[in-house]
């Protein structure tokens, strides 16, 4: 992909989003803030939003604003076309109260985010004709069990990008998760509680998305740097367990064969031996459930020295050694390697 992760930026906690926008600061990051939440609306409402989104432009970052018909009288602008350059927004996402004729006179002015929910591929197209860059962003989704199926978040991505439409979509955070909920705010419902550079690396290899964003208020750095290494390098961070004496391979980038059954990935370097030095002997015979890393031993003759990892349960098998295990919590990532991809094994 070639943006790097947005963020979602609440003017409520901002203060505390600030240390982690700071990391980023400079890298022409995509932001959503939403200008029309009532919760936060207060005396100094509008100072400080133009506050906030001034400190956000000097720092590189490009705004979304989520704005309604009542945005606007909020801030005692003409039109929204004025409100955004007080602001120093990059684009508008519009919510409720616009019809599709001022949507595309909008279009034609800036930037503009259409909901991916509400919109039909038709009225997206009609929209998208008359701007140079029209997007579409899914929702995200705070309480359990409301999130969007893959079949579904597939099926209308698709729609929207055959219509012109790029489209964009939110992953959970790992830190402090937004209230009142606290349950992450995902698009997929399955991506809840997962690992967001797992979410990550799913929306953009399985669903093909243009742009991710975090939708929570904060990203560990740990996190924010595996995204990063996978937006720059193409290469996933995989968390794995390995038994001690099996420390080298943490940190090679391996590539997964390119006819890889789906089942496992095999390891294109590592029959070489030039992670070990020599051929394995045999060990314990063991199972080898989802998530094992495992070496063929000098059982397998010529064979001997291939490293799997496993993405279903298999047998044991006196010819390879369970030499470690990437813990659940990360298979999501695991099960994104896709055949001729690039990844690493990280301490967890």
């Amino acid at each position: 992909m070639s943006d790097p992760l947005g963020y979602s930026v609440y003017l409520s906690t901002f203060d505390a989003q600030q240390p982690m926008l700071e990391r980023s600061a400079g890298m022409d990051a995509p932001v959503f803030l939403s200008l029309h939440i009532s919760e936060e609306f207060g005396p100094d409402y509008c100072t400080r939003a133009e506050a906030v989104c001034h400190w956000l432009a000097e720092a590189g970052y490009r705004i979304i604003a989520d704005v309604s018909v009542k945005t606007v009288a909020q801030f005692g602008e003409p039109d929204l076309v004025r409100l955004a350059k007080r602001l120093r927004v990059w684009a508008l996402r519009i919510d409720y109260g616009f019809t599709e004729d001022e949507t595309a006179a909008l279009a034609a002015q800036l930037p503009i985010v259409l909901n991916a929910s509400t919109t039909t591929p038709e009225a997206g197209a009609r929209i998208a004709a008359a701007g140079e860059l029209v997007m579409a962003m899914h929702n995200f989704y705070p309480r359990p069990e409301t999130g969007l199926d893959s079949a579904f978040l597939s099926e209308s991505t698709r729609a929207l990008q055959q219509a012109g439409l790029k489209v964009l979509a939110f992953l959970p955070g790992d830190l402090a998760l937004r209230g009142p909920v606290h349950a992450g705010l995902p698009t997929l419902e399955e991506h809840r509680g997962q690992l967001p550079s797992a979410c990550y690396a799913d929306l953009a290899l399985r669903f093909g998305m243009d742009g991710i964003f975090l939708g929570d208020p904060e990203l560990s750095a740990v996190e924010q740097g595996r995204i990063r290494r996978f937006q720059e390098e193409g290469v996933l961070s995989i968390p794995a367990q390995l038994e001690p004496g099996r420390e080298a391979l943490y940190g090679r980038v391996f590539t997964c064969r390119v006819d890889s059954p789906a089942k496992l990935v095999r390891f294109t370097e590592s029959r070489e031996y030039s992670c070990f030095g020599g051929p394995a002997a045999a060990g314990p015979c063991e199972p080898r459930p989802r998530g094992s890393v495992t070496l063929d031993n000098d059982r397998y003759g010529r064979y001997a020295g291939e490293i799997q990892l496993l993405r279903a349960d298999f047998p044991a098998d006196p010819r390879v050694n369970v030499i470690g295990h990437v813990p659940e919590a990360a298979m999501l990532l695991a099960d994104c390697i896709r055949r001729g991809g690039r990844f690493t094994l990280v301490e967890p």
